[in-house]
């Protein structure tokens, strides 16, 4: 199975037309459909349904997608790995975050590191911790900023200098906007929205047995996203604060848990990685810029 071939494979999928997928190639159309009919048969699968004038992927196709897409993520990473090696004036890092408004601090970081390496470029994958942490560990990407304990046994670490704040948003004409904290008990009976991780760590870190009693109807990954369900009156999001617009002009409102809850957040990479030049310099600043 070559690099080339899933490229074009890709292509079709991506397309849903062998002309259109040809021209953007800029292959003919007998050849890009001759190579695909010998991935079939090399496979031993059928990838595509074919109509008259489209395309579409089978479910073997769609599993091909998937496994296509990470292995050509990780030979194009490993391509730019290798140019970096005679360019240390830049080079390519890739860095999966979990949301915070803490990401500042690597922003920061990145922005005085730019400045001595203007080669340098960066890739950020938005997440939750356990979708940039799977990406870290399948080589993905390089760093992963995580909002729980990284696992010791598998990871180097870096602790961000703050801590993001837990709280309820809400609509500002509820009657909860009226009180300065929110309580586990003001949260009995209400549709709460949350991400996995803090249904499964973080609100039983708080309230203890009394995470049973609370009714969590739907979940999420983006606090964005659940702030738009807020809005159209689907129920209540703990999340932290600064993730969304609760400013004068926006319809929502925060307010912190209390007792008060905290979550500390972390730079990782896996142990024994072999760095590239440039993310070994920016490990190095990395550590310079947070332990100030």
């Amino acid at each position: 199975m070559e690099i080339r071939v899933l490229r074009y494979f890709l292509e079709i999928a991506r397309s849903g037309n062998m002309s259109r997928a040809a021209k953007t190639l800029h292959v003919t159309q007998p050849t890009l459909s001759k190579q695909m009919k010998d991935l079939e048969q090399e496979l031993g699968k059928k990838l595509f349904h074919r109509g008259s004038t489209s395309v579409s992927l089978t479910e073997e196709g769609m599993l091909l997608r998937k496994r296509a897409e990470d292995i050509l993520d990780m030979a194009d990473k490993t391509i730019d790995e290798f140019k970096a090696l005679d360019n240390i004036a830049g080079g390519e890092v890739h860095v999966g975050c979990a949301e915070s408004y803490q990401i500042k601090y690597l922003a920061q970081v990145i922005k005085e590191f730019k400045v001595k390496y203007p080669l340098f470029h960066y890739h950020l994958t938005s997440g939750n911790t356990e979708q940039v942490v799977e990406r870290l560990d399948r080589g993905l990407l390089d760093f992963a900023v995580i909002v729980e304990p990284p696992d010791l046994s598998k990871y180097n670490y870096l602790q961000l200098p703050a801590a993001d704040t837990w709280g309820l948003i809400m609509k500002k004409e509820d009657v909860l906007s009226q009180k300065e904290s929110i309580c586990v008990e003001d949260l009995f009976g209400l549709d709460l929205i949350c991400s996995i991780q803090a249904m499964q760590v973080d609100i039983p870190r708080w309230c203890g047995e009394k995470a049973d009693m609370l009714n969590i109807s739907g979940t999420i990954n983006l606090a964005y996203n659940g702030s738009v369900f807020v809005k159209e009156g689907l129920g209540y999001m703990l999340t932290f604060d600064k993730l969304t617009d609760t400013s004068p002009d926006s319809d929502l409102c925060f307010r912190p848990l209390e007792p008060p809850l905290k979550t500390e957040m972390y730079v990782i990479w896996k142990k024994y990685q072999v760095f590239t030049p440039i993310a070994d310099l920016l490990l190095n600043e990395l550590k310079l810029g947070l332990s100030q």
